[in-house]
């Protein structure tokens, strides 16, 4: 079965950036409209970001104007740059086409925003 592997994770400062990468294996993600969702300690998880397979984009309130999510379909990736990173971006981010799939999501990388 496919996965998801992801990297760019951390611990950051307010104000900082970070860009996380999420590499699928055996999931032709080139197909797929595909999201980054983050969840954070008991909350539940929700869309951040997504991009189409023709590169439309759309952003949550929040991530607009600092996040951007990108794809390298070649490489069977799909980026998120964040900047301007508020304590409240603080989760374990993942992703994961947006139709419901039901690819497994796997450990996701945590962000942690922090003085």
């Amino acid at each position: 079965q496919g996965q998801f592997v992801y990297s760019g994770g951390g611990l950051v400062r307010p104000g900082g950036s970070l860009r996380l990468s999420c590499a699928a294996s055996g999931i032709a993600s080139s197909l797929y409209t595909m999201g980054w969702y983050r969840q954070a300690p008991g909350r539940k998880r929700d869309l951040v970001a997504s991009i189409t397979s023709g590169r439309t984009t759309y952003y949550q309130d929040f991530a607009k104007g600092r996040f951007t999510i990108s794809r390298d379909d070649a490489k069977n990736t799909v980026n998120l740059q964040m900047n301007d990173l508020k304590p409240e971006d603080s989760a374990t981010y993942y992703c994961n086409p947006t139709s419901g799939s039901g690819f497994p999501w796997g450990q996701g990388t945590r962000v942690t925003v922090a003085s």
